[in-house]
């Protein structure tokens, strides 16, 4: 139905022809209704104004359409133009007007040009009503979806918590085994990767979002890329025992691209199509030039996507099927995060599906960059052993603090540890570090301050600070740079990242 059609309740003949042939000639939508009956009916389904005469007061089902009027949604107030003649305007007239709520008064005759301007006035201010309906329920449908992210967050972060506390239970235990010993270790780290995952995800769909994301092209081969994320997805595949099928052209393509978010995208389609796929199903990855683009299909034989998710699979924080047991869950920001850097590389993804229980195809093209350039990559010298460094752990969190002194001990530096901001810095002056970790949000005495105290000592400007945080957005780190800070550290501390920090002597991009 027309939401901006004008509903007629002119009882008089000539009435009624007359403001028809006007507003059909101003090409505005319009229906000539019998009785206030039959307008309470319109009235159910979209309209945008009402005009009436006075005449229709002796209507008797006039209290139909006033009832009608009265039980709009709260968003709604239908705009009401009343022709009437002066001066004729009895108690009961004015107790029906009052009930008809949004009323506009025209004293006839009114001329051509004042009704039109009138109909046209109401019906820009329906139009209004309508758009702060549409924002209403865009508000609605995202703190719904809002919450649903959040309490799958919860969700996805206990899952992975529940194997390393047994893990650490084990770990605990007086007589502990070789195999167990090397069993806990590798489960805690690998569900500690998982939770890491996670959160980058987060972060980069953040950065997306705020257009900040940028992309670290190099030349890249097709076949480095796919190896990449078969190696990400395989250890879901090969859980679910699906059977994969890689096919890539005969002669290799090379091309410039961001070789880790290109492996992102497409580990992100593999691990999709695994998770929504029963056990021992088929995933088929398939790439080729189509001549000066790349067309790559993942496609698999899982549960399919119904037509109306097709239209927002993409969208932030949207799961497929997201309450089928067949689901193993995530947050629903991997498509969203397939989209974004697909489009940040110039291309374009789609998904297909004949239906739930049909499978389902997601197809990537990207555009094939020319190289600009000769591989200039060098063979990589062995990096050389990080000499011994003072290394200074500020955190309140004690757990966190001796987790990452011991790592540094291990490195054979040495570590002195502070559990607070004060702390932090009277150990500061008598150690005199070559490089801090410092926890930015610290109770006594923030991260922030620290180091600009640190920044005033003549024997501190050449600390290397570190700070450690679980924020990492952009304004963070311009918030940690300006405070003096070497370098922003997202927590959970990368291990392998440790020797290039402590190793003063490389430097650093903030």
């Amino acid at each position: 139905m027309d939401a901006y059609r004008v509903l007629l309740l002119a009882p008089t003949r000539p009435d009624r022809e007359a403001t028809l042939d006007l507003l059909t000639h101003a090409g505005i939508s319009s229906l000539a209704c019998d009785n206030a009956q039959s307008v309470a009916l319109e009235t159910k389904c979209d309209v945008g104004a009402i005009v009436m005469t006075d005449a229709a007061f002796t209507d008797p089902q006039i209290d139909q359409l006033t009832a009608a009027l009265s039980q709009q949604l709260p968003w709604s107030d239908v705009p009401i133009i009343l022709l009437c003649r002066p001066g004729d305007m009895a108690q009961s007239r004015r107790r029906v007007i009052d009930a008809l709520r949004n009323v506009t008064l025209l004293e006839r005759p009114a001329t051509s040009r004042t009704l039109l301007s009138s109909v046209q006035a109401a019906l820009r201010a329906r139009a209004r009503q309508y758009q702060l309906r549409d924002q209403f329920e865009a508000l609605r449908d995202a703190d719904h979806r809002k919450d649903l992210f959040l309490a799958t967050l919860a969700h996805e972060l206990r899952n992975p918590l529940a194997p390393i506390r047994t893990a650490a239970q084990i770990l605990a235990a007086p007589r502990l085994e070789g195999a167990r010993l090397q069993w806990a270790q590798q489960v805690i780290h690998r569900q500690v990767t998982h939770m890491a995952l996670l959160l980058d995800d987060l972060l980069d769909i953040a950065r997306i979002t705020q257009g900040k994301l940028e992309l670290k092209k190099t030349r890249v081969t097709l076949t480095e890329v796919v190896a990449a994320a078969v190696e990400a997805a395989r250890p879901l595949i090969d859980g679910k025992k699906h059977h994969l099928i890689v096919t890539l052209p005969d002669h290799d393509l090379t091309f410039e691209a961001d070789p880790l978010r290109l492996a992102q995208v497409f580990s992100n389609l593999l691990t999709n199509a695994a998770k929504y796929t029963d056990s021992a199903g088929h995933i088929e990855l398939n790439a080729s030039a189509q001549g000066s683009a790349l067309c790559v299909r993942v496609k698999d034989d899982g549960i399919g996507i119904s037509p109306e998710a097709q239209t927002r699979i993409f969208e932030m924080f949207s799961q497929i099927d997201g309450g089928s047991s067949r689901s193993d869950g995530g947050l629903g920001i991997g498509l969203s995060l397939v989209k974004g850097l697909i489009k940040l590389h110039g291309g374009t993804v789609a998904a297909r599906s004949a239906g739930l229980g049909q499978g389902s195809e997601f197809i990537v093209h990207l555009p094939l960059s020319p190289v600009q350039s000769p591989d200039a990559r060098k063979s990589e010298k062995p990096r050389k052993r990080t000499p011994s460094r003072r290394v200074m752990v500020a955190d309140d969190n004690k757990d966190a603090a001796d987790s990452l002194a011991m790592l540094l001990e291990m490195a054979e530096h040495e570590v002195r540890v502070a559990y607070g901001g004060r702390a932090a810095l009277t150990l500061a002056d008598s150690f005199r570090p070559d490089v801090a970790f410092i926890d930015l949000g610290m109770p006594d005495c923030s991260g922030y301050e620290v180091a600009k105290a640190l920044r005033r000592e003549p024997w501190g400007i050449g600390i290397r600070l570190v700070a450690l945080t679980g924020w990492g957005q952009d304004q963070d780190r311009q918030h940690s740079k300006g405070a003096g800070f070497d370098q922003h550290l997202t927590k959970p501390v990368d291990p392998e990242a440790l020797d290039m920090l402590v190793d003063v002597s490389s430097p650093l991009v903030h």
